[in-house]
């Protein structure tokens, strides 16, 4: 069988299923009901295409009776099923890519609100008639209340001056944290920057303080260029001109010093010459206004799919869930489609849930038997009334059988659960009475089924307990009953305050990271001195929260009340709240508003997380989701951040309509980023159908043919004007602009991934390469190099810059994405097996990586390139420690010619080590080899100081991490619904806990962190071996 097997449906998926001469046989539906099939150039604009048409249509009857052929334009049935106008002609037919090969021609006429839901839904991969098709009223609900924010949004827009278009749509990538080192790095104190002007060759260095704002290095330049062409008595305002980092989308802006720019304090750290062109205005403002022109005919456009608003609602009577003290119940009807073995017994078990705490004892059905259907017809009773239901309770089921032989049940104990402890994996087959209640599974999604036709049915009806609607009580009634219940209380004035005897409990108790367990009695105390908690302890809301019991209708209402005059906490530790177990509508709420003070740079660093817990939301439209989608509308690098997170999963039955809504409503608030965001698709779909092509060809060719196949297909009209000229999907900043096509090739593992190569704009930039990956999941290398991102944040906020590289990664579609390819670098392996005739002698060469930073770094150079070689090598050694990072071998790990050290390929994380025959590959807890030692210790064996000062970087980035160990806690945790292979329950996130030694005191954990220092370094041998292996495969293969 081929590696990969492409739809023989799909026509412009493979070149062989086209003529020979590149031609494809299309239908031509004329307005006068004519019909002519003609052969057309695969790779043909329409504009083209439609002047074939014409020639041939003048042979055919009525063509008098046409109008002039610029009255007329294509439309087909694109590939969302969805009726397509081909407005703009420059585009190919092999581009726009019809679901059949028909193309209808029609009067320009069409409302240009059609034109918009058919651009928005080939763009989101979901066409918005499926939203239409739903007719659910609360997904119309969240349509119209979203394109009302978007509408606002772009109204807000018109009239902008040209800088605050340029700070909303490039807004400047800042970095306030200064690590300490930058000055070490400067000439005398200086920055030394480049500054070029547009649309001419002069080129001006200056020597500047790292805290001039950019305005001022206007000024200097635009001074020197007129005194050198002798216009030193012209008036020039430098506030007529910004800074523009060469050959990027990225501008240098505003009042903040030049050394807290991400570019320039990049290149100060990395001794490279910052390089700026200086620009007109005149050219932001006629960029500006060309996205003007796309907004104001969006605010004219009328959609044609515009929700109707639900009509108001009609007073009448109700009654308060408060009111009902009848216990809960439910009438379990029957089963459908249950498939079971004719002589099992089948259960039902039902449990009310809120977050992953269970409510009252779950409640379990006669057992029945039977193959396929079962009738019930059984009230199950819960011990709860229905008064103390909280408002997000979840009736979760399962459907089990018992074999006779495994009749004898085991009693269950009752416990308290965990916070985590209900957390499994959809579907996890149990066998064991004990785990039944872990089979109800309450973070498993409530969408609807999409496979319908074989999808197990439950029936059940609701028990009626008032001729009325029953609705919850409204904000202002909860408040006012946790007064009544304050005024009752007979010690109101003491209530919840334990004085200092209880302070040091209180205090060792939310000191515990978010894992530990809470005993009956430490809730009870918590819950008690809620009040000493909020005032001593405001980051214990989680705790207080995991200690409230939520089936009594007193105590949730005191905690609301509690809510609204709790601190605010800081972004970082409100993160938690918005956790599975904190379902709570107002809880979510209050969580949201504590992240709102989060900067932009702050929240792109959590928007992975952000969006796997909108799965969590119980309602389309909640607070989390106005959040981002208003933020993102704010910064167009949020919004491409937050578009490719949600499109990247719109395939998801369970998240396809939540994340497609998000969309829509974010391109309806963005109409001019979909150009942007469009052409990145346009390139995904070619890179996708050039891998396949190259799957497909593999088996039957060599690699120098199967490479030059790939660069004659690259340099076909179709593909080099899909892949040129685009914003990076990785980062905006970036342009990749002209495909360096002798570069390109594609790797030799099983997906093929493709190596796609870009000449740099910038003058003497290196290269710029990208990794296009199909049938991969890249989530958890994007979730491993957020979490190297954010250690690399907090070691510089303690003043250590350990020169990690966590380079861009971003999944784009199902098993699909880009991975930045990092410049001037090259692998452990190929640096030892360049050095070594022979591969299995190449491993235990120590000199070969000290030779080859020798080979690129003279004199002083080479005394800097260790010292980046000793930092990063001690960055990654401590994080791919505490993250358990496995499968370790020469072929990922990496050195930059600077001397920078960097892992790639995160397939295993959380310690799932690679295992052979049972028997574990990897036994160092990280990698330490002696000819990494060697380079630390510049070549000299008995250098000791040097290797001292690499073990101390080692051991403060350590510790500085377990400072922050429950943030790395709740980001895992957060990412648990992401169906990630090695992150699936609690289980896993134990391995953080472990290896930053949490729940230990300080020098517990040093000394534990210098055991596993001295294993690694003792057990380097074994590193070696397995290396010299992989090696010896690595050559046999080529």
């Amino acid at each position: 069988m081929p590696p990969a097997v492409t739809d023989s449906l799909d026509i412009w998926a493979v070149d062989s299923q086209i003529g020979a001469d590149g031609s494809i046989s299309v239908d031509f539906l004329l307005p006068t009901g004519i019909y002519i099939n003609l052969d057309v150039p695969r790779d043909a604009t329409i504009s083209h295409i439609k002047q074939l048409l014409w020639k041939q249509a003048h042979a055919y009857p009525l063509f008098h009776l046409l109008m002039e052929i610029d009255s007329y334009m294509f439309s087909c049935v694109n590939q969302t099923a969805v009726h397509e106008e081909l407005e703009d002609e420059t585009r190919r037919l092999c581009d726009v890519r019809p679901f059949l090969p028909v193309l209808k021609l029609v009067t320009r006429n069409c409302d240009p609100g059609e034109k918009l839901d058919s651009k928005i839904g080939v763009l989101i991969g979901k066409g918005l008639h499926e939203f239409d098709a739903l007719q659910d009223p609360e997904v119309n609900d969240f349509r119209a209340k979203m394109r009302r924010i978007s509408e606002e949004k772009i109204q807000s827009l018109v009239g902008l001056s040209w800088m605050d278009w340029l700070k909303h749509t490039y807004p400047p990538e800042q970095e306030p944290v200064i690590p300490e080192s930058f000055q070490d790095k400067l000439y005398s104190g200086n920055l030394v920057v480049a500054v070029h002007f547009d649309n001419c060759q002069d080129v001006f260095s200056f020597q500047v303080s790292p805290n001039m704002n950019p305005i001022k290095l206007n000024e200097l330049a635009i001074r020197k260029r007129l005194t050198i062409h002798g216009k030193e008595d012209e008036e020039v305002d430098p506030a007529d001109y910004v800074l523009q980092v060469s050959g990027r989308l990225e501008y240098v802006f505003g009042d903040h010093p030049l050394i807290q720019f991400q570019y320039i304090r990049n290149c100060v750290m990395n001794r490279t010459l910052p390089q700026l062109t200086l620009v007109e205005c005149c050219t932001i403002k006629k960029m500006c206004e060309q996205e003007m022109i796309a907004i104001e005919a969006a605010i004219n456009r009328k959609s044609s799919t515009l929700p109707l608003p639900l009509p108001p609602k009609k007073t009448r009577a109700t009654t308060s869930v408060w009111d009902i003290s009848n216990p809960f119940k439910i009438i379990l009807l029957k089963g459908n489609k249950l498939n079971t073995e004719e002589n099992a017994k089948v259960h039902v078990r039902a449990g009310l849930f809120h977050g992953t705490e269970l409510l009252c004892k779950t409640t379990v059905s006669t057992e029945i038997s039977g193959r396929s259907d079962h009738v019930w017809n059984e009230e199950l009773e819960f011990e709860i009334n229905v008064c103390d239901l909280p408002r997000m309770a979840r009736l979760c089921f399962a459907v089990y059988a018992v074999m006779d032989k495994m009749k004898t049940k085991k009693s269950t104990k009752a416990m308290n659960p965990s916070k985590y402890q209900t957390i499994r994996k959809a579907g996890k087959v149990v066998n064991v009475s004990d785990e039944l209640e872990e089979m109800l599974n309450p973070m498993g999604t409530v969408q609807t089924n999409p496979y319908t036709e074989n999808a197990t049915a439950l029936h059940i009806r609701f028990q009626e307990y008032s001729k009325q609607p029953i609705n919850y009580p409204p904000f202002d009634k909860i408040l006012e009953k946790a007064a009544e219940i304050a005024r009752n209380s007979d010690n109101a004035a003491m209530a919840g305050r334990g004085g200092k005897k209880f302070y040091v409990v209180l205090k060792e108790i939310m000191e515990r990271d978010p894992l530990s367990q809470l005993c009956e009695n430490e809730m009870d105390l918590i819950w008690t001195l809620r009040y000493d908690c909020r005032e001593n302890f405001p980051q214990s809301l989680p705790k207080l929260l995991l200690s409230l019991k939520w089936n009594k209708l007193e105590d949730v209402a005191q905690l609301q009340a509690l809510l609204q005059i709790w601190p605010k906490l800081l972004p970082r530790e409100a993160l938690e709240l918005l956790d599975f177990n904190y379902p709570d509508q107002y809880v979510r709420e209050y969580a949201v508003g504590c992240l709102k003070q989060m900067s932009d740079e702050e929240l792109s660093q959590y928007l992975l997380q952000l969006v796997q817990v909108l799965k969590y939301e119980p309602f389309l439209d909640c607070a989390l989701s106005r959040f981002l989608l208003e933020r993102a509308l704010a910064n167009r690098r949020i919004g491409q951040m937050l578009f490719w997170h949600l499109r990247s999963e719109v395939h998801i039955p369970a998240v396809s309509v939540q994340f497609g809504l998000i969309l829509e409503a974010y391109c309806r608030g963005s109409v001019a980023h979909m150009k942007v965001l469009a052409k990145q698709v346009e390139a995904l779909n070619k890179m996708k159908t050039l891998n396949s092509l190259i799957k497909l060809n593999a088996m039957k060719q060599s690699k120098a043919k199967g490479k030059d196949a790939m660069h004659t297909c690259l340099k076909q009209n179709a593909y080099r004007e899909a892949l040129s000229d685009l914003q990076s999907p990785l980062n905006p900043s970036v342009i990749l602009s002209e495909l360096h096509v002798e570069k390109c090739r594609y790797m030799d593992s099983k997906m093929k991934p493709l190596w796609i190569v870009y000449n740099n704009k910038m003058f003497g930039g290196d290269l710029v390469g990208i990794i296009f990956k199909n049938g991969d999941d890249l989530r958890q290398d994007m979730l491993t190099l957020q979490i190297l991102r954010l250690m690399d944040i907090l070691w510089k906020e303690a003043g250590l810059d350990l020169r990690i590289l966590p380079y861009g990664c971003l999944a784009t579609g199902d098993h699909s994405g880009l991975i930045e390819a990092v410049s001037s670098s090259e692998t452990i392996a190929d640096i030892q097996l360049n050095s070594s005739n022979v591969a299995a002698a190449a491993a235990f060469n120590k000199d070969a990586l000290l030779n080859w930073l020798k080979e690129y770094n003279l004199g002083d150079d080479l005394d800097r390139a260790i010292e980046e070689f000793t930092l990063s090598c001690a960055g990654y050694c401590v994080a791919t420690y505490v993250l358990g990072i496995g499968d370790r071998h020469s072929d990922n790990i990496m050195v930059r010619k600077n001397g920078q050290l960097f892992h790639i390929d995160f397939g295993h994380i959380l310690g799932n080590f690679k295992s052979k025959f049972g028997i574990k590959r990897e036994r160092v807890p990280f990698i330490l080899t002696y000819d990494f030692i060697h380079v630390i210790q510049q070549g000299k064996t008995g250098n000791t100081e040097k290797f001292g000062r690499f073990r101390q970087y080692c051991e403060e980035a350590y510790l500085i991490l377990r400072k922050h160990g429950n943030l790395f806690i709740t980001l895992f945790a957060l990412m648990l619904t992401a169906g990630l292979p090695e992150l699936t329950s609690v289980k896993d996130i134990q391995y953080l806990k472990d290896s930053l030694a949490l729940g230990k005191s300080e020098e517990e954990a040093l000394k534990q962190f210098k055991q596993k220092f001295d294993e690694a370094l003792r057990e380097s041998w074994t590193t070696k071996v397995n290396w010299m292996a992989h090696t010896v495969r690595k050559d046999y293969r080529s």
